[in-house]
């Protein structure tokens, strides 16, 4: 698998955990009383969130991305759908390294 595969794989996964953190999680938590789910998928989601930008500073380095492009990248895994939006991006990137 390249390393923009993973990349990719990982930001597909972050984005899943964070509309599940907004959509599932927090109504759980604010409306039926049950703290303990945030605290399980905020988890899941803080993991994977880490794992993203480790592999979007190492991919930065090791393929020579832009400063705007890792930034727009970063700021996409802050924002609902936005690493989903990053995906098609990304397929370009991958298919121009191989």
């Amino acid at each position: 698998m390249s390393q923009i595969r993973a990349f990719r794989m990982t930001g597909l996964a972050e984005g899943v955990s964070f509309l599940t953190l907004l959509s599932i999680a927090m109504p759980m938590k604010y409306f039926m009383g049950i703290p303990e789910v945030v605290r399980v998928v905020g988890a899941i989601h803080g993991g994977l969130f880490l794992l993203y930008v480790g592999l979007l500073a190492m991919l930065h380095v090791r393929q020579r991305w832009s400063v705007m492009f890792s930034l727009s990248a970063l700021v996409a895994s802050v924002i609902p759908f936005g690493t989903f939006v990053l995906d098609k991006h990304l397929r370009e990137k991958e298919v121009v390294a191989t």
